[in-house]
């Protein structure tokens, strides 16, 4: 049996990284007492797979993982168990099943969208005339790990969302693929804006159909 978990990361488990969030499943999933599938070999791994790393700092309203079990349960019973194993700042917005022969859940990922907050505000006209430069540039040139990449094409939607009391935020929607994955931090750097000044919220992953 192979279940779809969509699940929220906020609070003080935006500090948590991508290996610390999956060993907090694997821990949450036995004492919810789920008949986890493990991988074979000498150090069997519960088979658990999240979609897309998300960065130190960030929350998310919309993270999802896949998980296999060796025995059927009914999707209500796995949502009740696991609501009582897991910590404050994860809540399960929702479990289903899906096909055992679908590819890697990591290879269907193409998009993610972020809604984002500046804690150092930017006037929204300055703020609009440097994403429609961003959007408007054949290349953003960045380094990342040592080695240059170009940003461009990795920005999907970028959007500047004006409030009533004249304050601003930004709405971005970044490439997730494997080996073509945008980063809310360097769009910002682009802009100008210093990432802590910022605080990232993950709102969707998008699939390929």
């Amino acid at each position: 049996m192979r279940i779809r978990i969509t699940f929220t990361k906020q609070g003080a488990l935006r500090y948590i990284g991508h290996l610390d969030l999956h060993r907090l499943w694997e821990r949450a999933m036995r004492r919810a007492e789920l008949p986890l599938s493990y991988s074979q070999g000498f150090h069997p791994q519960p088979k658990i797979s999240l979609a897309a790393a998300l960065p130190l700092g960030f929350s998310s309203r919309a993270e999802v993982m896949d998980v296999r079990l060796n025995e059927e349960i009914a999707v209500e019973d796995l949502s009740a168990r696991l609501k009582d194993s897991l910590p404050p700042d994860i809540k399960v917005v929702q479990v289903r099943t899906v096909d055992e022969k679908l590819p890697a859940l990591q290879t269907q990922t193409l998009s993610a969208a972020y809604d984002v907050h500046l804690t150092e505000p930017v006037a929204g006209s300055e703020l609009k005339r440097r994403v429609e430069g961003l959007m408007m540039s054949e290349s953003l040139i960045r380094e990342r790990r040592g080695k240059s990449y170009d940003l461009r094409p990795l920005v999907e939607m970028l959007s500047v969302v004006g409030m009533a009391d004249g304050s601003s935020w930004l709405k971005m929607t970044l490439a997730a693929r494997e080996g073509a994955t945008g980063r809310p931090e360097e769009v910002l750097g682009a802009l100008g804006i210093e990432a802590d000044t910022a605080r990232v919220e993950r709102t969707r992953l998008i699939f390929k159909e």
